[in-house]
């Protein structure tokens, strides 16, 4: 369900405002878009979503591949996500396997914690973590 960003149609007190509420309605662009989260898929998902003033922005819908870089030997290779480990956001996703910024994820090259953020650049990127 979207959010809405609008001015509030009653004060602080609880009493109702009559400027906002008589001559003016919703607006498009006070509506925010769903949340979409970055499940762990079969295949890689993105879903293009259209801004205001023509821009677009790309959002990754499901991952099943992460881009992992290696600090010691500063090289980047593809892993494959196999489950979510910890998620500093919400415990729940976790359970859920939903990707964010920060979440530790087990590939099969070993342990990755996701460096970009998947709703906002499209890609999923992560750093290999010492065992």
């Amino acid at each position: 369900m979207a959010k809405w960003h609008g001015i509030s149609r009653r004060k602080p007190s609880g009493g109702r405002l009559k400027r906002p509420s008589r001559y003016r309605g919703k607006r498009r662009t006070e509506i925010s878009t769903e949340n979409q989260f970055a499940y762990i898929a079969d295949a890689d998902k993105r879903k293009n979503y259209r801004k205001r003033g023509k821009s677009q922005t790309v959002r990754v819908l499901g991952a099943n591949s992460v881009n992992v870089n290696d600090p010691k030997t500063g090289t980047t290779v593809s892993a494959t996500i196999s489950t979510v480990i910890e998620n500093g956001a919400d415990p729940n996703y976790v359970r859920r396997n939903i990707i964010t910024k920060g979440a530790i994820v087990d590939t099969d090259k070993g342990r990755v914690r996701i460096t970009s953020r998947p709703g906002m650049h499209g890609v999923v990127s992560g750093i290999l973590l010492e065992d």
